[in-house]
């Protein structure tokens, strides 16, 4: 995985371990911190341990050693030999678009997730799918993109400040993940903006701190648990004495979790 952190990773992990642990399996995990040359070191030091089998995190893996197992999450490509645990991104979309056109917004905001994010480009063309569907509009003047690798609000905080400085108009956001959106809800804080009543903001994955955030953090619950959980069980299905034979993509559904962090949209 990119990085052993607070959300996503975590999250996903925990789903893996729990189910590898009630299997009577152990496992290693490695960070490569988004370094395609230590995703390969990483790869053939965990083969050299003697490992069954590999799950990648958000970690683009281009070619599948015909020697090894592999599950990946969050990846879109089609390798052969592997099985992709993937959200349904169009479904995550639409919810939170609708969610904010029902509460009467129309120039909404959003910040994308880094570059070399496996869900960024996916995620971002399912919001402009859903945008155009819903009869809204996402000029690029209203998109910011996180930069930097760091697993920390600042990088919300920074897109955010980037949209204000823009001087584009916007009532509403809806940020790549909750850790850039509370990031994000800060940088409206220091500017003056209240949230919702004065921007609303919606965030994604539901990690364990959104509820207690002030305000709490409106956002679309990933299953990450549940996506660790099938990705270790179809993993060990392929490795058990009559290997079963796994999808190229086993797709989950998400949910929209509506807390405090968004509102009706400014009148005037």
């Amino acid at each position: 995985m990119p990085e052993l952190s607070e959300g996503y990773a975590s999250l996903v992990l925990a789903g893996i371990e729990e189910f590898l642990s009630g299997a009577g399996y152990m496992y290693l995990a490695t960070s490569h911190h988004h370094q395609e040359k230590k995703i390969v070191e990483d790869t053939s030091l965990l083969w050299e341990r003697g490992v069954e089998g590999i799950i990648a995190v958000d970690t683009p893996i281009s070619l599948v050693p015909q020697w090894l197992q592999m599950i990946s999450i969050s990846g879109h490509e089609r390798i052969p030999g592997a099985t992709n645990v993937i959200l349904n991104h169009d479904t995550a979309a639409n919810l939170a678009l609708r969610h904010l056109a029902d509460l009467g917004h129309r120039e909404i905001a959003v910040i994308k997730g880094q570059s070399f994010s496996s869900d960024s480009e996916v995620r971002f063309q399912a919001i402009l799918s859903a945008a155009a569907k819903l009869g809204l509009s996402i000029p690029a003047r209203r998109v910011a993109q996180l930069e930097g690798d760091s697993p920390s609000p600042e990088t919300g905080f920074t897109a955010a400040r980037k949209l204000l400085e823009g001087g584009a108009s916007f009532t509403a956001l809806f940020s790549f993940n909750d850790i850039s959106a509370m990031g994000a809800m800060r940088a409206f804080l220091d500017a003056g903006l209240r949230v919702p009543l004065d921007i609303s903001v919606i965030g994604f994955d539901d990690v364990l701190g959104a509820a207690y955030h002030t305000p709490s953090l409106t956002t679309i619950r990933q299953p990450l648990r549940k996506m660790g959980m099938i990705a270790a069980e179809t993993l060990l299905k392929r490795l058990g004495a009559e290997p079963e034979e796994s999808p190229e993509f086993i797709e989950v559904e998400p949910d929209l979790v509506v807390r405090e962090s968004t509102g009706p949209a400014p009148v005037g």
